[in-house]
């Protein structure tokens, strides 16, 4: 029974500690007004239309995050050129 009830409270304090509010510079649009705990506002949405559909029917309103770096351009995958293994006879 105590093994059961650890676990659990394991479980919990993981999942509780695992849903950290978004960060600023996190994605291009902020959610502010009521309700928003942060000064900067839920930096949580990668569009305009998100975060008004978030919004919608609330005393809140969406603007661009003053710290948005843009997201990372994945580079270009390398091609390895394969030499062959010819024997020189």
């Amino acid at each position: 029974m105590r093994s059961a009830f650890f676990a659990t409270l394991v479980l919990g304090a993981a999942a509780a500690l695992s849903n950290a509010p978004a960060q600023a510079g996190e994605r291009a649009f902020c959610m502010k007004g009521q309700g928003i705990g942060s000064a900067i506002g839920d930096c949580s949405y990668d569009t305009y239309e998100q975060c008004q559909a978030t919004a919608s029917g609330r005393y809140n309103y969406c603007d661009a995050n003053p710290f948005f770096q843009g997201y990372g351009v994945p580079q270009e995958r390398r091609h390895r050129r394969h030499r062959s293994h010819r024997n020189a006879y």
